[in-house]
C-alpha cells in the first residue's frame, strides 16, 4: 500500500473489502466493455481519476462504499492495483462496534439476492466473491434507459431492485429480458415508485423510450 497524500492510497484491488453481498453482473460486464475498448494509455488515465471511496476498518481493511461493479470488472479484467480515498478511517474500533458505525453512516448493504438483511458476518470477503442479483442488473438496465436518474442515496439501485424484485416475477425475467425491462421502464413512473430516489412520475414511459 502506498500513500500519495492523506486521504488517497494505492493499493492492491483483490485485497479491497466489499459492502454488499450482491452485484448485477450485467452492469459489471457493461464495464469491463468499456475496459476492453480503452488504450494503454486511456487505461492508466482512468485508474488515475477513478477512486474507490473506502473506510478503513479492523485489520487495517479498505472497505469500500461504493464502485463494486466496477472494482469486479477490473479485477476480471486483470487488473492488481488501484486508487482509494480514505473516507473515514475507524481501524481502531472493535469488529461489532465497526459495523454499527458503518451501518448508521449507510455505508454497508448486506442483502441477498432475494433482498433479504443478512448477518454482516455474510459480506463477501473480496470482490471476486460478490453474488450475482439479475433485479440489480435490471434497475441498472432501467436507470440507463432514461427510467430514474443517477442519485446520491447510498445504494439507490437496489432500492429500485427491490422495487422490481417484488413486482417481476423472475421466470420472466430469465425468459424475455426485454418484456421485463418494459415492465420496468412503465413500473418505474407509477405511484407505487414514488418513495424511490429519482422518481419522477410526470414523465411518460413512452416519452423515455423515444429519448
Amino acid at each position: 500500500m502506498h500513500t500519495l497524500h492523506q486521504h488517497l492510497f494505492k493499493t492492491e484491488l483483490q485485497g479491497l473489502r466489499p459492502t454488499q453481498i450482491t452485484v448485477g453482473y450485467a452492469e459489471v460486464e457493461q464495464k469491463r466493455g468499456l475496459w476492453s475498448g480503452l488504450g494503454k494509455g486511456e487505461r492508466q488515465k482512468f485508474l488515475d481519476s477513478h477512486w474507490f471511496p473506502a473506510v478503513r476498518g479492523p485489520k487495517d481493511s479498505f472497505y469500500i462504499v461504493d464502485h463494486h461493479h466496477l472494482g469486479l470488472a477490473l479485477l476480471e479484467e486483470g487488473v492488481s492495483q488501484c486508487f482509494v480515498v480514505l473516507l473515514k478511517d475507524l481501524a481502531l474500533l472493535a469488529k461489532d462496534e465497526f459495523w454499527t458505525v458503518m451501518d448508521h453512516h449507510q455505508w454497508v448493504h448486506p442483502y441477498d439476492a432475494k433482498g433479504r438483511r443478512r448477518p454482516v458476518a455474510d459480506l463477501p470477503k473480496a470482490l471476486g466473491d460478490l453474488a450475482d442479483d439479475p433485479y440489480r442488473s435490471l434497475a441498472g438496465e432501467v436507470r440507463h434507459a432514461g427510467g430514474f436518474p443517477k442519485d446520491a442515496t447510498p445504494f439507490a439501485e437496489f432500492l429500485w431492485a427491490d422495487f422490481f424484485r417484488r413486482r417481476i416475477k423472475s421466470s420472466q425475467l430469465r425468459r424475455d429480458p426485454d418484456v421485463a425491462l418494459q415492465a420496468a421502464l412503465t413500473l418505474c413512473h407509477g405511484a407505487e415508485a414514488a418513495h424511490l430516489p429519482g422518481w419522477s412520475g410526470a414523465e411518460s414511459p413512452a416519452s423515455v423510450l423515444l429519448t
